[in-house]
């Protein structure tokens, strides 16, 4: 174990040497390797991270519920058959209620209504904010957070009391201060509304599904249909969270049955709604991933490709440089497995110090990405044990030649060599 050890730190010192000494040859060698590792950890940290945020986002909003809709998020694309499902019924109040009542695998069943609309308050305009109209199980799908006032009573949902929850940043917009919020009442497309509660801050996301609920005033949907008429309504849809156990397939199935019966359509029929996973938003991403991840290894790979012939040059330098030394070690007793053993652990800790100052850089630009995007880039320890993994290789294979060409050596003629 003590002989090991001893192999390693001399290793490692005879590496740190050969940097002190020949820096800018040193580090001319290590550059393809500090950009490889930089390449592909910028991309699988950043991936990462990005998918860390959306699966956090659609946690948010329900990632395992069923949104029954008249748009099907899998056609979605550029030759999207628009009119087709335009002409699609809107969801009703009525059959949401009745999927409530009857659906055997849904925890919660929820109505969401919204429009583009104009909020004042005392000269003060907010143009195209958004208005939601909900029923009584949104806040539980959603788990929204309410941070002063309170949320929507059932006899708000009941009487259709025109009061809201506001959004923080049309709050600061309105008002100046997101404090002074609950309490007042703004005038929303001519009705007025008194606000009760004020919605914690949601900050910008990475995906857009139609909520923001920092731009947002959420009334009821008992309120809102008083508003607006039933084909007046810019987005509508039921939303379905399943009983735990539950898959959403499962789920779907069981939707589907019922929308056909309340909608009295024949077997021959086809749907005239649709039933969206919201977990199949994730899938969105998937060609950007793969693009990213192809991108980030090509560019690494030739990068470490280019490193590794440089390292195997230092070490090729370094054999050369100490041929008498290995000739005086052999003639001591040292072993071939030892003089392979240190040769190569020393190109493999060249190899780590290049993907360290990789590692930092990636570091230092994650620092600098996370103050402008809308989430933070974080390096994950596993993406950093990757990162040694791929130096060790490298450093081996670089340096495998070099090493086994010093451990060969006939020590009386390395001895002799100046």
């Amino acid at each position: 174990m003590l002989k090991l050890v001893s192999i390693l730190w001399n290793s490692f010192k005879m590496a740190i040497q050969e940097l002190k000494v020949n820096k800018l040859r040193t580090f001319l060698s290590l550059f393809g390797i500090t950009i490889g590792i930089f390449c592909i950890i910028g991309v699988l940290a950043t991936i990462d991270s990005l998918n860390k945020e959306i699966n956090k986002e659609l946690n948010s909003i329900g990632a395992n519920t069923v949104w029954v809709d008249k748009f099907d998020f899998t056609q979605m694309g550029p030759d999207f058959p628009w009119w087709k499902y335009v002409k699609r019924p809107n969801m009703r109040y009525k059959e949401m209620q009745f999927l409530k009542e009857n659906l055997k695998q849904a925890k919660h069943v929820a109505l969401f209504l919204g429009n583009a609309v104009n909020a004042d308050y005392e000269g003060t305009t907010l143009q195209n904010t958004f208005l939601f109209g909900v029923s009584e199980d949104f806040a539980q799908i959603q788990g929204l957070k309410i941070i002063s006032g309170r949320y929507l009573t059932e006899a708000d949902f009941i009487r259709g009391t025109p009061v809201c929850i506001i959004g923080y940043k049309n709050a600061e917009d309105i008002f100046g201060s997101a404090q002074y919020a609950v309490g007042k009442a703004i005038s929303v497309n001519g009705h007025k509304l008194l606000i009760v509660g004020l919605i914690e801050k949601q900050g910008t996301s990475v995906i857009d599904v139609g909520f923001q609920y920092d731009q947002s005033i959420i009334t009821s949907n008992t309120f809102f249909s008083s508003m607006f008429e039933e084909d007046k309504v810019g987005r509508n849809f039921i939303m379905i969270e399943p009983n735990e156990g539950v898959t959403t397939k499962a789920l779907s199935d069981e939707i589907r049955g019922y929308m056909r019966q309340i909608r009295r359509l024949s077997p021959n029929d086809e749907d005239n709604f649709a039933l969206n996973e919201v977990n199949y938003l994730s899938k969105l991403f998937d060609p950007l991933f793969s693009t990213l991840n192809i991108a980030g290894w090509a560019i690494a790979g030739l990068s470490l490709v280019v490193g590794a012939f440089g390292v195997a040059n230092i070490m090729f330098v370094t054999v050369r440089e100490r041929t008498s030394q290995i000739g005086l070690k052999k003639a001591i007793g040292a072993r071939k497995k030892t003089i392979l053993t240190e040769f190569l652990l020393e190109s493999a800790f060249l190899c780590i110090i290049g993907g360290m100052i990789g590692l930092f850089l990636v570091w230092l630009l994650s620092v600098i990405l996370s103050s402008f995007l809308p989430f933070s880039i974080l390096i994950a320890p596993r993406i950093i044990s990757l990162a040694l993994g791929i130096c060790i290789f490298i450093g081996i294979l670089a340096g495998i030649i070099p090493a086994s060409q010093a451990a060969k050596m006939d020590p009386v003629v390395a001895i002799r060599t100046k």
